[in-house]
């Protein structure tokens, strides 16, 4: 089975346990007006509220991601015209599916066959001048759910998960354009060094809510995109095809995790589904959803980290605004609030690891087929004089990477270099990255070919999938040189509304569809060596993982072992991510990390 819709054979994806439409009705508010289902024990209550999210009836059409109970589904949504009395000029609906259960569901790969049936339902409703669609007009819906719902047990390989180089680069179809995890490079140009701070709570499995704006496409493919960031390394260790005796992948003798799964991704919730935030926030797998609904930014105990959309706008030169949920203690009796929201950006820590991510980014000069992640060129004619001065958060991030580097220069004896793409080389350990091309090592920066995937295949040995691009295939030498240095991509995401591109496609784009293949592969691989540095650093460190007997344990660490983790030990996230990561890894071992003034002398003038 091809991760495309369609595969080699000609056959869509047989995983849709049901197809339903919803509506809004003036007096009768969101309903679900038809469905098929493949199993009558199965319940659609509650998905008229998600798939129908507030704020949706200011734009003509959108698509929604959403999941009910362990089922992910999608659907697009509709703005009809029409003069019907208390409709008040439109009619609001959405078709949309619910998938199996599985290792990795995809219900991107129904969108595009679903907008067409959609398009096409309600055209045929529009040329004969119906309102309300008989039984007749759904013919069309049973067509397709019949060719796409469930048959067999193991969804004919639909949902099963071989490694990102199969998932992105299949060797049996085109490339998928839907698949969201092509947007990785775009998520990191609109959140700038912000996004580490989102890739350690989705590894330390906390719940993360986006608030945005109507269309909500874009915030649901984000969610599916920042848990694709640590998904590989979630997993249970057997599900991934990993050559260990390759020395790129030395850190991947790792942990087990209390969760074998990658953290959930809830997609669109609503005030409707405050129960099911809860309950799955309990479970410990943690979760990503979005949201239109303003009033979850006065219930931040639903959640512990926020990403504010709305304030990166066209009219907004700056980036979204993240918060974090902390709890606030009560005098005894008193109603306040639980947690409040603090603004958050970065911790220093994080400048290493984001000048790597960002050198991989300038090697995709194009950055974006459309104009989704980059500014138009009347907008690039009107701010190219000051590109780097209108946003006031783009000069505090230059200033402190500035300041970051020079502060861990006086680290780089304490840690190896765990992710460097620069052939592992420590020269780069410590320095001041500023904008264009510094990369002076004699062979240049080194990413991955197509075929090596994140997993680290060795380099004289194909791919043992098979790729269906030559795995000595390399970047375009346009990309050298001068063109290589390009304006900084945290700057052009600033000036653009955080929006992913559209699905289509130009024939003769294939190059840079190649390029924007290598960049995400380049992207995860460093997120994924990231990852198991720091949970092999961990099973050094806590006996029960290294024992593989569960033991009860507090283990009490200093600023001094946090560096070693190549973490801040001046920061109070880095030490309650370290927190996080002992919890779910440790086998019942706990960290407490002791930041007295005695640690921290010590750890600055080297004593203890």
């Amino acid at each position: 089975m091809s991760i495309d819709g369609i595969d080699s054979r000609g056959r869509a994806p047989q995983d849709i346990v049901a197809i339903f439409h919803a509506s809004f009705h003036p007096t009768k508010g969101n309903l679900v007006d038809w469905c098929l289902k493949a199993s009558d024990d199965l319940e659609l209550d509650g998905v008229e509220f998600s798939t129908l999210p507030s704020g949706l009836h200011l734009v003509d059409q959108d698509v929604v991601c959403f999941t009910k109970d362990t089922h992910s589904g999608v659907c697009v949504f509709r703005r009809r015209r029409t003069a019907e009395q208390g409709h008040r000029g439109f009619r609001l609906t959405s078709l949309g599916v619910l998938l199996a259960k599985s290792t990795r569901p995809r219900p991107w790969r129904h969108v595009a066959a679903l907008r067409a049936l959609a398009d096409s339902i309600y055209l045929s409703l529009e040329t004969r001048g119906i309102l309300e669609p008989s039984e007749s007009d759904w013919e069309p819906a049973r067509v397709f759910f019949e060719e796409r719902k469930v048959r067999r047990a193991d969804l004919c390989g639909a949902g099963e998960w071989y490694g990102w180089s199969h998932e992105l680069d299949n060797p049996d179809s085109e490339l998928s354009r839907s698949n969201p995890t092509m947007h990785l490079s775009h998520l990191l140009r609109i959140l700038g060094p912000s996004a580490l701070t989102l890739y350690k709570h989705v590894l330390g499995r906390q719940r993360i809510l986006i608030y945005t704006l109507p269309p909500v496409e874009a915030a649901c493919i984000l969610c599916q995109v920042a848990a694709d960031i640590c998904y590989a390394a979630q997993l249970d260790p057997s599900t991934n095809d990993i050559n260990e005796n390759d020395p790129a992948t030395q850190y991947n003798t790792r942990p087990k995790g209390k969760t074998q799964e990658g953290i959930h991704v809830l997609g669109m919730v609503t005030l409707n589904d405050l129960d099911k935030m809860d309950r799955e926030g309990k479970t410990g797998r943690g979760w990503v959803a979005c949201t239109t609904d303003a009033i979850f930014m006065d219930k931040p105990y639903y959640y512990d980290l926020l990403i504010d959309l709305t304030t990166s706008t066209p009219s907004k030169t700056s980036r979204p605004t993240l918060y974090l949920s902390k709890p606030q203690l009560q005098p005894p009796g008193s109603k306040g609030p639980t947690h409040r929201l603090t603004v958050f950006r970065f911790t220093w820590s994080d400048i290493r690891l984001w000048n790597e991510l960002e050198r991989i980014l300038q090697l995709d000069g194009d950055q974006c087929a459309q104009s989704c992640c980059r500014p138009s060129s009347e907008t690039d004619a009107r701010n190219k004089p000051s590109s780097s001065w209108t946003d006031p958060w783009r000069i505090y991030e230059d200033v402190c990477i500035v300041c970051a580097g020079l502060w861990m220069g006086s680290w780089r004896s304490n840690s190896v270099a765990s992710y460097s793409t620069g052939n592992g080389s420590l020269a780069n350990w410590g320095s001041i990255r500023l904008e264009g091309d510094d990369d002076l090592t004699v062979d240049g920066t080194f990413v991955r070919n197509l075929g090596m995937g994140i997993e680290g295949c060795p380099g004289g040995s194909p791919n043992s999938k098979g790729m269906r691009r030559s795995s000595g295939m390399t970047w375009p030498d346009r990309n050298t040189g001068a063109d290589r240095r390009q304006p900084s991509s945290s700057s052009a995401a600033t000036r653009s509304m955080p929006q992913l591109c559209s699905n289509d496609t130009d024939p003769e784009t294939n190059e840079r569809r190649d390029r924007q293949i290598l960049t995400t592969l380049a992207l995860l691989q460093t997120f994924h060596a990231n990852t198991s540095f720091q949970l092999s650093r961990l099973a050094d460190l806590l006996p029960s993982v290294t024992s593989g007997t569960p033991e009860t344990s507090i283990i009490y660490i200093t600023p001094k072992d946090m560096v070693s983790f190549e973490l801040g030990p001046l920061s109070s996230l880095d030490a309650r991510y370290l927190e996080w990561l002992a919890d779910e890894y440790g086998a019942g071992s706990q960290i407490v990390v002791r930041r007295g003034w005695k640690d921290l002398f010590g750890m600055i003038f080297g004593f203890g």
